[in-house]
């Protein structure tokens, strides 16, 4: 019999959620360092670049890898012999581990889960509650998974109940193309199959934390129609040619992990959910002899390089920027932003397109200025601001017209790609589109040198700011004419697919 104490429980917790934060997984460093290595296209490997310089700075500062610290995902197995020396019930035990590990006073995590999410939509502030699946097993033992899963990969999850004769492959190629870029591959594909609409679900979810083992697959033989299915679907999605940040490449999934159970006769429910290339889990033991303990990964894992601007890069001063200037940048260019941006993402622009629906003066002149879109980490010692990657731009495409008709605005920077709505707004106005990396959080952050609050302080993190940014790297995602790299990047890569694997059917 073994008595877990409900203080190991909370510390083992928030010290995973610190760990994860800001160490990715070793396995997914290394398949991240063979993609970079083997990337030929030119955008996709500086996003990859980018990426792991990103990565090996945030080891080493112990800051997220990424702004969106994520909705924490707990997976429980409990012994059936296990006792608890505990006051609180098993998932406010969790919840208290959550608690402490978002406000933490050296590392603070961006609070991101609301409150009400079909109403007032209320920040929770400290990133409760998490989504908690429990398992009791034979044992003596308690074994969790820690998860903490950003929201761009979430929105992307996809789920289908097939006839039995459908095929998953043909059905899964048709939707990773449909998810664009706002998962921020390249990641991992989870694909759940069997079961029921929420186990498949949960299978899926779980499939993602299984270990990086795709290019071991691929030298022996499989073993299994599981395993058939992942070395097919890993080569069939990589020759779409998305490639990372969908600009176009020969990487677009890292691995992909299949998990089956038995399902009805009539049915065969199957879910896909990508890991982004903000990858965060970590499994750990307690055992009644103490809190988990956690290693750090030795820095030799990661590659030993820093991020620089290619030398073609534009360098463009944001102070005296006009329309006429941004009329000559082309989709795919790369940028590098020095002056002053404003910042703002969905509550901002809904508060803003009300304001401007009742005739109501703005509280920020947007005249011939780009808006960032983004909610960042909270500074902590030196900082001017945390973590400050971008979020995905699609989601602000319903308010793009109405912004750049209204306000004199020149552009948006995001991240993945624009709808066709907005890229007509954009051609419409004569505005451009940027990207900054996603997955790239602490790099992004030490472009800004100067932060002040303006506008909507109560939306948090979804407040607008004026960030002061020098040499911000930024590629022309949509440009004046309405040219989308997008959409031309993919194309082009999976043209240079086609002759390896002929049968891929884009639906």
């Amino acid at each position: 019999m073994t008595t877990i104490r409900q203080e190991d429980l909370v510390r083992s917790i928030c010290d995973a959620l610190q760990y994860i934060s800001y160490y990715h997984p070793p396995d997914f460093i290394q398949a991240m360092t063979q993609a970079w290595e083997r990337e030929e296209s030119p955008a996709a490997k500086d996003a990859l670049r980018q990426v792991l310089a990103n990565s090996r700075m945030c080891a080493i500062g112990k800051r997220p890898v990424c702004q969106d610290t994520g909705v924490v995902n707990v997976f429980l197995e409990i012994g059936m012999d296990v006792c608890w020396d505990a006051d609180l019930a098993l998932e406010d035990m969790i919840n208290e581990g959550v608690r402490q590990a978002y406000l933490h006073s050296e590392n603070p995590l961006r609070g991101s889960i609301m409150a009400d999410p079909d109403g007032k939509r209320v920040n929770t502030k400290d990133n409760t509650p998490a989504v908690i699946h429990t398992r009791l097993v034979s044992g003596d033992k308690l074994e969790v998974e820690v998860a903490a899963k950003g929201g761009g990969s979430e929105a992307k999850a996809n789920f289908k109940v097939l006839e039995p004769s459908d095929s998953v492959v043909d059905w899964v190629l048709s939707v990773v193309p449909m998810m664009g870029a706002g998962w921020c591959p390249p990641g991992i594909l989870g694909i759940g199959i069997g079961g029921t609409p929420e186990k498949a679900m949960v299978l899926a979810k779980e499939a993602l934390m299984q270990p990086i083992d795709i290019q071991e697959l691929k030298g022996r033989a499989p073993q299994s129609h599981a395993e058939e299915l992942r070395l097919e679907i890993f080569e069939k999605v990589n020759a779409l040619g998305i490639g990372a940040q969908g600009l176009g490449g020969l990487t677009t999934v890292l691995d992909v992990k299949v998990l089956e159970y038995p399902t009805h006769a009539a049915n065969k429910p199957v879910a896909v959910i990508p890991n982004c290339t903000a990858t965060r889990h970590i499994r750990f033991e307690l055992d009644g002899s103490g809190p988990a303990i956690f290693e750090a990964p030795d820095l030799s894992l990661w590659p030993d390089i820093a991020y620089e601007a290619q030398e073609s890069a534009r360098r463009v001063d944001l102070g005296t920027l006009t329309k006429a200037d941004i009329a000559d940048w082309s989709a795919g260019e790369t940028l590098l932003l020095t002056g002053k941006i404003l910042t703002g993402r969905d509550a901002a622009h809904k508060r803003l397109c009300q304001f401007l629906d009742e005739g109501r003066a703005l509280p920020v002149d947007f005249t011939n200025r780009f808006i960032y879109y983004v909610g960042p980490v909270d500074p902590v010692r030196d900082e001017v601001v945390g973590p400050a990657g971008p979020t995905t731009a699609t989601r602000m495409d319903r308010f793009t017209r109405q912004m750049l008709g209204s306000t004199g605005l020149l552009g948006m920077i995001g991240k993945a790609e624009r709808g066709i709505e907005a890229i007509d707004a954009i051609r419409d106005n004569g505005a451009v589109s940027l990207i900054a990396v996603g997955g790239a959080a602490y790099l992004v952050s030490k472009s800004i040198i100067g932060s002040k609050l303006l506008a909507f302080e109560d939306l948090m993190m979804e407040a607008i700011y004026e960030f002061e940014v020098k040499d911000m790297p930024v590629t022309v995602a949509v440009d004046s004419n309405g040219n989308s790299v997008h959409l031309t990047g993919p194309q082009e890569w999976r043209e240079r697919a086609e002759s390896t694997i002929s049968t891929i059917e884009v639906r």
